[in-house]
């Protein structure tokens, strides 16, 4: 016998839209905020500020596309300070916005988290 789909819009391998409040979204989306200020040269930590699209592929565990905004906090690089505690740059010269893509790759059963595309500009 043949049987269906329990939903036949989520195929594994295709990706599908998710709601951008969504927990996994948020938080593969920290992710990516970390990979980007662990690679930039700013003085600031940056945070996201708004999550755009999201997108989500089952292979082999869970692969986030993300459109993200994030701008730049108070909060000094080296004062590894929590990014929940920081707040957005309020000194008009200092504000900063970037857009970024990332994809975050997340395998919850080895508890890895791999983040082959981080662009901002």
């Amino acid at each position: 016998t043949n049987v269906p789909p329990p939903n036949p819009t989520i195929r594994p391998g295709f990706p599908v839209p998710v709601n951008t409040n969504n927990p996994g979204v948020r938080r593969a989306a920290r992710f990516g905020v970390y990979r980007y200020n662990n690679s930039s040269n700013d003085l600031f930590l940056f945070k996201e500020s708004q999550i755009k699209k999201a997108m989500l592929q089952i292979v082999r565990g869970l692969k986030y596309m993300l459109h993200v905004e994030i701008k730049r906090t108070v909060c000094e690089k080296r004062d590894h300070s929590s990014l929940d505690s920081c707040h957005f740059q309020r000194k008009k010269n200092l504000q900063m916005m970037l857009r970024c893509y990332f994809e975050v790759w997340i395998t919850p059963w080895t508890h890895k988290v791999h983040i082959p595309v981080a662009h901002c500009h």
